[in-house]
């Protein structure tokens, strides 16, 4: 069985090197790029399983990229990783922001690299039970066969992260779940990131889910814990 083809972008040729041997080593396939456009046209072609973005680029940069894919019939649901030198947490957050399902911070352990990718192989395929295929919960439904969220019949932009957030809360519907455990669940391994990072996908699936993002229905913040999908 063929193995899963990553592309990955960075302008510093050792990285790609580095990148490149270890996903092979774990037996990956791996495509290397130089610059955004360089990806962005490959995509024409070709579309990999996984995307690692290096933010900073020449030409059109990471997060660039990243909105161009996210936009892209073809490519809205690949997932992305993203890499970046810089540790601010505005460019953490703009890259999740942007649609990307993870991020590391130069310089990066391999291991760690590695680590993450199989996590998120691990988790686009597991199977869903049968009986699980159609999740719905008042006007919004998901589509477990086709990773669809639909709100009055009205299919909704999302990108996978916040998919598999908005299903494990629903799934999970009148518990409180902690940030820690989403984390663990949605990451699929102890994450180093913050635990804003689940408040910032929260944040853009209330957008999309309730009526009125700023007085929610169904997510509900358990302040000091985490959150729970409200069984009314």
């Amino acid at each position: 069985m063929p193995k899963e083809l990553i592309f990955a972008v960075d302008d510093e040729v050792h990285i790609q090197q580095l990148i490149k041997y270890n996903l092979e080593s774990n037996g990956y396939r791996v495509m290397t790029f130089l610059s955004g456009e360089d990806i962005v046209n490959e995509c024409k072609s070709t579309i990999p399983d996984l995307f690692i973005l290096d933010i900073m680029l020449p030409g059109i940069d990471g997060l660039e990229v990243c909105r161009q894919l996210r936009q892209g019939m073809r490519t809205k649901n690949i997932p992305i990783i993203m890499l970046t030198a810089k540790s601010e947490e505005f460019d953490k957050v703009l890259g999740l922001e942007l649609g990307a399902d993870d991020y590391l911070t130069k310089p990066f352990s391999v291991r760690e690299l590695v680590a993450r990718v199989k996590a998120i192989f691990r988790r686009v395929n597991i199977s869903t039970p049968a009986d699980w295929e159609i999740v719905k919960h008042g006007n919004i439904t998901i589509d477990t066969t086709r990773r669809e969220v639909y709100k009055n019949g009205i299919l909704l932009e999302m990108p996978l992260k916040e998919y598999e957030l908005l299903k494990l809360l629903i799934v999970n519907k009148g518990r409180v779940l902690s940030r820690e455990i989403l984390l663990e669940k949605i990451w699929g391994f102890d994450y180093y990131g913050e635990t804003r990072t689940v408040d910032v996908h929260v944040r853009y699936l209330r957008q999309k889910i309730e009526e009125d993002d700023s007085n929610p229905t169904y997510i509900e913040t358990i302040r000091g814990i985490g959150y729970r999908f409200n069984d009314k």
